[in-house]
């Protein structure tokens, strides 16, 4: 224990002395919480849409009412003829154009409408996509209150409930996701740095001719991340708080356990890293490769749903899946540890695995 305590005293002093490394801790999740929340959304706004009416009725009247009251929508008036609206959604003018045909509003009343036809710049897939089942939504909404002759509102026919989420707002989504990015960032990257560059100086080498076990110069290095790691996140937690009202439904001491199986796994992975790595330049490149898969591929910005069966197969290696999901299910779901046991179980074995990994790579010179 000895030993342990004057390497830990040797690295927090490196760690302080260092004229960048604290500023990074303090100012990486502060400036990553208040910035990137705001500009990383899949929320589509903006969709600028284009209404041709060829029926002239009352129902073509209402859809281009709806559209324009509709805030996720920039209404560009009704256009002169389909070919001219077709023109603009190919130049970029228009995002999504909506056609009545002439006669729509006569035939629904018979029981036998014409199609509404819907075109959308579907470039920006996202964008193309969710533009146009808005205007789905909203065309339907008028259809069943035209149908309902004003006796019945389009809400009596659904009853739509949303749950974890009601405010469907993209930033509590993303923000759990922003938080274990920072701690990737910190206790992953920063670590395997940190140990290349004392090969580079020739410092290391003072450790390497002393009798200090591989296990003790291991946890030396680890353990100061390990405790940066933990406070940077609950310093995130706070701002998440402050500044965008998203609280834990769960509790802290959920997120604290996993946190911790996240950083000694992710913390012993780069020292691993560092160990085999001879350069800044080799272990940058190695690191910012991993880091990279990692957020990729683990949830952190992409449903695993959407990734193919061999992809979602290989994310269970990645200890960022397990904590992804620990983290939003106790801030959106309020899930206890009980309820999401397994994933703290594969973090678990992921942390021993890696620091195990980082050991045996430590090589000694004497």
């Amino acid at each position: 224990m000895g030993t342990l305590k004057v390497l830990l005293e040797k690295e927090i002093l490196q760690i302080r002395r260092n004229p960048i490394l604290p500023k990074i801790f303090l100012a990486m999740p502060i400036m990553l919480m208040l910035v990137i929340p705001w500009i990383t959304t899949m929320d589509v706004k903006d969709v600028k849409v284009m209404v041709v009416d060829d029926d002239h009725s009352h129902f073509s009247q209402q859809i281009a009412s709806h559209v324009k009251g509709n805030p996720y929508f920039s209404y560009q008036g009704i256009g002169t003829s389909y070919a001219d609206a077709l023109e603009g959604l190919e130049l970029g003018s228009t995002d999504v154009v909506v056609y009545i045909p002439n006669g729509f509003e006569r035939n629904l009343t018979q029981g036998s409408p014409k199609p509404i036809d819907i075109s959308a710049n579907a470039v920006n897939a996202t964008k193309g996509s969710l533009g146009m089942q808005y205007i789905i939504q909203t065309t339907t909404k008028t259809i069943l209150e035209i149908q309902s002759q004003g006796t019945r509102q389009a809400g009596d026919f659904v009853a739509v409930k949303y749950l974890y989420n009601e405010t469907l707002n993209y930033q509590h989504y993303m923000i759990p996701a922003l938080m274990i990015i920072i701690l990737l960032l910190i206790c992953c990257f920063i670590p395997a740095l940190n140990i290349v560059s004392e090969k580079e100086s020739g410092t290391i080498e003072q450790i390497n001719v002393t009798p200090v076990s591989r296990l003790s110069f291991t946890l030396a290095k680890l353990i100061p991340f390990w405790v940066i790691g933990i406070v940077v996140l609950f310093i995130a937690i706070l701002i998440a708080r402050l500044v965008y009202g998203l609280a834990p439904s769960g509790s802290l001491g959920a997120i604290a356990l996993g946190a911790v199986f996240f950083v000694v796994a992710m913390s012993g992975f780069g020292v691993a890293v560092a160990n085999i790595s001879d350069t800044m330049q080799q272990a940058i490149f190695v690191m910012f490769f991993f880091v990279m898969i990692f957020m990729l591929m683990s949830g952190l910005l992409t449903p695993l749903t959407s990734m193919p069966h061999w992809a979602q197969n290989i994310t269970y290696l990645f200890p960022p899946r397990y904590f992804v999901k620990i983290m939003r299910a106790v801030f959106l779901k309020g899930a206890c540890i009980s309820d999401i046991a397994t994933e703290y179980v594969c973090l678990a074995i992921a942390a021993v695995v890696f620091n195990v990994i980082a050991t045996l790579t430590y090589r000694k010179q004497a």
